[in-house]
């Protein structure tokens, strides 16, 4: 049986993390969402929120959603993970991946494999998302909805609901 680990810190998931997870779930047998916990790291939705928030956009893809606390090559070895899977946007992206994914080898033999991810959503990102939506704009192209109703609740904007 052959496991995936899909790390990152989804503050929040986007479509574009959910279009990688639902590859990756084609080509695994099991795939874990492995949210990232770094207590120096300063997130808008605490690890809990952003749990849940991605447990339920997941909803029906059979993919479970765990948290990182330490190491994500020890928790690779830890679940028994045969690779961590990336989403790539651009080359951008594989710059700053590629040497994460050396160092995961390093400490855990465990391979990254790198997934393009779809082109009509290389541009999302959760940083644009925040961003966006700390400025009131329409972010529900680019989450899931209850996402979307996350970031609308974080960032209240007056005489948005006239």
């Amino acid at each position: 049986m052959s496991l995936a680990v899909c790390p990152g810190s989804f503050d929040p998931i986007t479509l574009g993390h959910l279009d990688v997870v639902r590859r990756a779930r084609g080509v695994f047998d099991e795939v874990v969402l492995a949210v990232a916990h770094n207590p120096a790291k300063a997130y808008l939705f605490d690890l809990e929120q952003r749990v849940e928030l991605a447990r339920g956009a997941l909803d029906g893809l059979d993919v479970r959603v765990d948290v990182v606390d330490g190491l994500l090559a020890d928790y690779c070895r830890e679940v028994g993970a045969v690779a961590i899977v990336k989403g790539l946007r651009g080359g951008a992206d594989y710059d700053s991946e590629q040497p994460m994914a050396l160092m995961n080898r390093h400490l855990s033999d465990v391979e990254t494999m790198f997934l393009v991810g779809d082109g009509a959503l290389a541009h999302i990102a959760s940083s644009l998302v925040k961003d966006i939506a700390s400025h009131g704009g329409d972010v529900s192209d680019l989450v899931p909805p209850a996402v979307a109703r996350a970031l609308h609740d974080a960032f209240p904007h007056p005489g948005a609901q006239r």
